[in-house]
């Protein structure tokens, strides 16, 4: 039958866009080390099942390739005789998503169910390649966990073969069992709880529920009481502390016993076991019994942390919920990082978004051994750290950048004990008008709703799995433990949960993490049935265990009221989210889960409540050796170069933890929302890295309202003492946030603690207790509390243990018009340092912390600080270097410096730049401060008798990740052409309307909607937005017809940017593309254009899909053929976000109407593929009709070809472009991401005023 035909088509770059065999290439030849390897080719391999010959030809060349800068091949592809050939596919059941996009496009264009697909990549090698380097290009392209050689064969068909599963059995005999025999159980299974668990589970059923538990019960049982979950090592008890005599003992005694005062304080009368999780909360307990902390947010909700801010809502103080929380994907990212580092990001934003809290900024915060190291020295069972690091990042931004977040700051630590366990942490903040959250606790009858993505294996035994030390045996089998993320669901139920008569619907509600099934909904009531037959699946073959415990991403479990099921299902509808019933609340304590009409988990809420077996510790807390003293000893490369100044301040720029990370900065959208106060690096030049992040509250109306966060960590002050560590690691993160103006008092924390393997060694379990002592410490100094957190205690592989590590996140509000940020702003102000001492024994002086921190929090209140700069690891010397790049102004101290003044890591010190007009004196009297120097005109720093120029200084900071990260592409040939057209100006509609009506087009994978609906509003325009759904065939016909009826009524139709079914397959906006090439909405858009002078506009994602359909530059519809012009992935091969310098080149436009030829702009970019190619006949041809209408220019306003300036390699610099009539519009740069306050640390005009333009076309 032609319905079970299976077609095959070859995608491969053509030369010159090859950028990802390029990329593969030189890291096969300088990493690998395959010298022989003489080129390479990628090509994408497409299998599809049921389509016409029709219905395959367009799909082929729209949707599966673009013909200029593709070749497609029918059913074979041509190769060498002598080439090598590896072929890769995911393992079943993992999830893809571009063949799950590919289907989604074919879907829009045939109108039936979901076409299969299936997709491969295809590497194909030519060289001298002996076997065993292809063995070894093998094991380094194919990741077990993830992936698997594919057949180079098609097959007959495309559908799984799915043994059914057998029903769940008994553990026959398990309540007989022998202690022995449960160490058996445990090691077969794979269990992560410890035999005392086990035993435990023994005596349970034998005693109460007199039977033998089933496999799923065990199961579920090993889950919700893992540490990932339960945190059973925070909860172990702690029988007896001894501190050891030596260094410091004297503080940490007093810490311990002020400890002790406060248990006697809080638990009097109440017996209260000592373990870490309690010395992790009690200065919470305490200074809110103190009333130090009245903005917190109580429930029994535990999402995320809670506080209550007064935000500027157009004027009007409103309440907020302010939602922060900090998650761990540690041992899922070591395995497989880029699913593991998505999944991760993922993880955090739902823990708030579960609160009802819009989610609009994430910080990321890694641990990594250094990524430069050669491929041999890699410890066998482990991946190399190069891809560790650079798959973690990419899996990060690319889920991140997909679900519309802005990544405000990105920082990886670099340490050697890394090399035992990744670390990767997700940091979000989100916020929601408090009126918008109503919590009430479920009753017998109350609906769960599982809302979001189908279940799969992905991520069973996720839980215990990060829960276990590792081997390279254990790493082998952990395949099933990584979970994949699908970010366009999660930016779907983001839109969702915004809406407030949803959100008002929930009463309690759970994301979908560790546990699955068995936790999320587990945990929203003492009783609850729970149906698992009626739980969404990928596919078919899953058995009633893996439905319990499978963590598959993107689902949510939802408490409403019978009443309200109908109406939440019908809002999820509308949103093209799928929502099912799936538990009922009951009064009975019990939790039963059912799975063919089979209970097979039936147990008591008090049993899964004691989370197994107590555990009882020791502790032993061991001294830091004083003569290592980090604070008094100054790194080896800075010693070596004590009599060298010069080769001192480079040698220190070059150390890993100070060195740029621009470019792995760079691969994450720092602009979406338009709410961004800071971007990640500022200046003129973008190059002084920001302290922190800083971003508006998201509210429709006002922005004054924002919030700031940072962290601290230093992994070389916590090896050597962990109270230290923590301590400081506290004092990094207020203090950044002090120097972006924030006011420390009110700084709320949230602590993220990762450890080695505790065991039963009790001087293991004294490096934990010892951070968080010093955290308790520094907490009741400041009067700052940490009001939530994350612990992750499996951080050894064999004998190779995590550093000590405790990360202290701060997050404080801020009115954004204060917002400080680092880089110098003019020649001639003065420089000055508040230092902070420390005692004998390595402690900061609080009191004079806090006078200099009020100080300076009065100052910046009074505008008298232009910008400021905590001193960390690098001393003065890496702070004054990073405030000097940004805008490219020189300094000069005004005495000698030692070499431990200028690079002793003085944590907690804050650099300040005042005018060279105002009286340090008066402005600093009463406090200990020092003037360091002045800025000056020379581009350079002047130090002691030394001119160390900027630009060498620079280029000795960037220089030790480039060949990681990079920032620097491969040339281009040729001068770029400088455009100008001014031959005349647009002209107005031909019908006026006083408020025009924008049609905005919402397609799964949008996420640009909100801010680019804002701009047109305020404009003075009606925003008609329309969700696209295609979850069923009928779904997308009632969306086409939708959209014809929208195109018909409106006056301006907006494409506005994301990543249309997540820039798949292989390439951006095709699933927009697909849609509108559908010939009734293709008609409507003709007639609109033709006949009703509409205007349109795409931005990034939306230019992509203009450009595909001919919109741009030719003003119509059309097939694409090899001559047309398209956008391409960028020429470093990566995705970049970043501000840059556009220029008006054109008056054709009516978008340009309020601009003048001439005009430069700083626009955000933010994309993968926006690089701008195009045939020289094309080039001429828009250029003689002004329809090339903005240029990247550098600071002279010339066109280039400099990557620094245009960010993807567009020909001649080109970034926007019109149709022949100027009133399409289709451009990279995203114009929307404006308003007050934001990126206040990129000089020049942001406001193209496009949108006031478009509406005042119909004026």
């Amino acid at each position: 039958m032609e319905g079970k035909i299976i077609r095959r088509v070859f995608v491969e770059k053509k030369p010159g866009f090859d950028v990802e065999a390029e990329k593969l290439y030189r890291d096969l030849r300088d990493n690998l080390g395959i010298k022989g390897l003489e080129s390479l080719r990628i090509v994408d391999r497409y299998d599809m099942e049921g389509l016409s010959d029709d219905e395959y030809v367009r799909a082929r060349n729209t949707i599966f390739s673009e013909p200029p800068v593709e070749f497609a091949y029918d059913e074979e592809i041509p190769i060498d005789p002598e080439s090598r050939v590896i072929a890769v596919e995911y393992l079943p059941g993992q999830y893809d998503q571009r063949a799950d996009s590919a289907s989604q496009c074919i879907q829009m264009l045939t109108e039936r169910e979901r076409t299969a697909v299936k997709a491969a990549k295809l590497i194909i090698l030519n060289g001298r390649i002996s076997d065993d380097e292809f063995a070894r290009i093998k094991a380094y392209c194919i990741n077990p966990v993830e992936c698997r050689e594919a057949a180079l064969e098609k097959p007959e068909t495309l559908e799984d073969v799915l043994e059914m599963p057998e029903d769940i059995r008994n553990i026959t005999g398990f309540t007989e069992m022998t202690d022995d025999s449960l160490e058996e159980l445990m090691k077969s299974m794979g269990l992560a709880m410890s035999l005392e668990d086990l035993k435990f589970c023994r005596e349970y059923f034998r005693d109460t529920e007199k039977r033998d538990p089933t496999i799923t019960e065990l199961r579920v049982i090993d889950t919700y009481w893992s540490d990932h979950c339960r945190h059973t090592t925070f909860l172990t008890v702690i029988d007896d502390v001894e501190i050891e005599d030596g260094y410091c003992h004297d503080v940490l005694r007093e810490a311990y016993s002020d400890y002790l005062r406060a248990r006697e304080t809080l638990y009097a009368g109440k017996h209260k076991d000592m373990c870490l999780m309690d010395l992790a909360t009690i200065a919470m307990k305490e200074l809110r019994r103190q009333g130090k902390l009245e903005d917190l947010d109580v429930s029994d909700e535990i999402n995320a942390s809670s506080i209550v801010v007064n935000v500027d809502v157009g004027g009007a103080s409103e309440e907020w919920l302010v939602m922060f929380k900090n998650e761990t994907h540690n041992h899922p990212t070591e395995i497989e990082p880029f699913g593991g580092a998505a999944t991760c990001l993922g993880g955090a934003i739902r823990d708030p978004l579960s609160g009802r809290a819009y989610v609009y900024q994430a910080m990321r915060v890694t641990g990594s051994g250094d990524p430069r190291a050669r491929i041999e020295d890699t410890l066998p069972g482990k991946l190399p750290q190069f891809k560790i690091t650079t798959g973690a990042a990419a899996g990060y931004s690319s889920y991140g950048n997909q679900v519309g977040l802005a990544t405000g700051q990105v920082s990886e630590i670099y340490d050697e004990g890394f090399v035992a366990k990744r670390m990767e942490i997700g940091a979000v903040i989100g916020a929601v008008p408090k009126r918008n959250v109503v919590r009430s606790k479920p009753v017998a009858g109350d609906v769960v709703i599982l809302l979001g993505g189908r279940t799969g294996r992905d991520g069973c035994g996720g839980a215990t799995g990060s829960s276990k030390e590792h081997t390279e045996d254990s790493l082998i089998k952990c395949g099933s433990e990584v979970q994949k993320g699908n970010p366009p669901t999660e930016r779907k139920i983001q839109r969702l949960f915004r809406n407030p008569e949803v959100s008002r619907m929930i009463k309690k509600c759970n994301d979908f993490g560790a546990g699955g099934v068995s936790v999320a909904i587990g945990e929203l009531a003492d009783g609850l049935d729970i149906n698992l037959d009626a739980v969404p699946k990928k596919y078919e073959g899953l058995d009633g265990t893996e439905l319990a415990i499978s963590e598959s991403q993107e689902r949510m479990a939802v408490v409403v009221s019978a009443d309200d099921t109908e109406a939440f299902i019908s809002a999820a509808g509308e949103e093209n989210l799928e929502a099912v019933p799936v538990a009922t609340v009951t009064s009975e304590g019990r939790l039963r889960m059912y799975w063919r009409g089979n209970a097979i988990v039936d147990i008591s809420r008090s049993f899964l409540n004691t989370n197994g077996a107590r555990q009882n510790t020791k502790v032993t807390v061991t001294m830091p050796d004083e003569g290592r003293n980090p604070f008094e000893n100054l790194p080896e490369e800075i010693e070596e170069n004590a009599d060298d100044v010069e080769k001192a301040w480079t040698e220190n720029l070059q150390r890993l933890n100070i060195c740029s990370q621009k470019g792995l900065v760079e691969l994450f959208d720092s602009t979406i929302g338009a709410g961004t106060v800071l971007m990640p690096y500022g200046g003129e030049y973008q190059l002084s890295p920001a302290e922190g992040m800083a971003a508006k509250i998201p509210v429709l109306t006002g922005d004054t309202t924002g919030t700031l966060m940072s962290f601290g960590y230093n992994p070389s002050i916590a090896k050597w003492s962990p109270f230290h560590g923590a301590l400081y690691a506290i004092i990094e993160a207020i203090a950044r946030i002090v120097a972006m103006g924030g006011d420390y008092r009110k700084v709320r924390l949230t602590l993220q603690e990762y450890f080695e393997k505790l065991g039963r060694d009790p001087k293991k379990w004294g490096k934990p207790f010892s951070a968080l002592l010093g955290a308790y410490y520094a907490q009741m100094k400041l009067g700052i509390p940490s009001i939530g957190g994350k612990d992750s205690m499996s951080g050894t592989f064999k004998d190779l243990n995590v550093p000590p590590t405790l990360v202290a996140f701060a997050v404080d509000t801020v009115d954004v018009r204060r917002v400080v940020s680092t880089e110098f702003k003019k020649a001639g102000s003065k420089v000055i340092i508040l230092h902070l001492k420390r005692d004998e024994n390595g402690i900061p002086d609080f009191r004079q912390l806090e006078r200099n921190y009020t100080r300076i929090y009065e100052l910046v209140g009074k505008g008298k600080v232009l910008a400021a700069h905590s001193v960390r690891v690098g001393g003065i010397a890496e702070a004054i270097s990073k405030m000097c790049f940004g805008n490219k102004i020189g300094f000069a101290f005004n005495r000698t410096r030692s070499i431990k003044e200028l690079f002793s890591q003085e944590y907690g010190s804050i650099i300040l730049e005042i005018s060279g007009k105002e009286d340090a004196d008066i402005l600093f009297g009463g406090l200990e401060y020092e003037v360091l120097g002045n800025t000056q005109e020379d581009e350079a720093i002047a130090v002691n008798g030394k001119r160390i120029a900027l630009d060498v200084a620079l280029q000795k900071w960037q220089e030790p990740l480039e060949r990681v990260f990079p920032t620097k592409a491969k040339e281009i040939d040729g001068i770029s052409v400088n455009y100008s057209f001014e031959r005349f100006r647009a002209l107005k509609a031909g019908i006026a309307c006083p408020k025009p009506r924008v049609f905005m087009p919402v397609f799964p994978g949008t996420n640009c909607e909100y801010d680019t609906a804002r701009a047109f509003e305020k404009a003075g325009a009606i925003v008609d937005m329309l969700v696209v759904k295609n979850l069923s065939a009928s779904d997308i016909k009632g969306s086409i017809k939708a959209m014809v009826e929208k195109i018909n009524n409106s006056q301006i139709i907006v494409i506005p940017g994301g990543f249309s079914a997540g820039d798949e397959p292989g390439g951006s906006g095709k699933f927009i593309a697909t849609a509108f090439r559908n010939p009734y909405i293709k008609d409507a858009i003709m007639n609109f254009l033709k006949n009703r002078d509409g205007l349109m506009l795409g931005i990034c994602n939306g230019f992509q899909a203009l450009i595909k359909l001919g919109l741009v530059p030719y003003g119509e519809i059309r097939d694409m053929d090899e001559n047309h012009p398209t956008l391409t992935f960028n020429t470093i091969g990566r995705h970049v976000s970043r501000m840059v310098s556009t220029k008006v080149v054109s008056s054709l436009s009516p978008w340009f109407s309020y601009c003048q030829v001439g005009d430069i702009h700083r626009i955000a970019v933010s994309h993968g593929e926006g690089r701008f190619v195009a045939k020289p006949e094309v080039l001429d041809m828009m250029a003689r009709n002004g329809q090339i209408a903005t240029q990247y220019v550098d600071p002279d306003g010339n066109a280039t070809y400099d990557i620094r300036y245009n960010p993807n390699g567009s020909v001649n610099a080109i970034e926007g472009i019109t149709s022949p009539d100027g009133r399409v519009l289709g451009k990279m740069g995203h114009s929307e991401r404006i308003g007050s306050n934001v990126a206040v640390n990129i000089p020049g005009e942001k406001d193209q005023k496009i949108f006031e333009a478009g509406v005042n076309y119909f004026r």
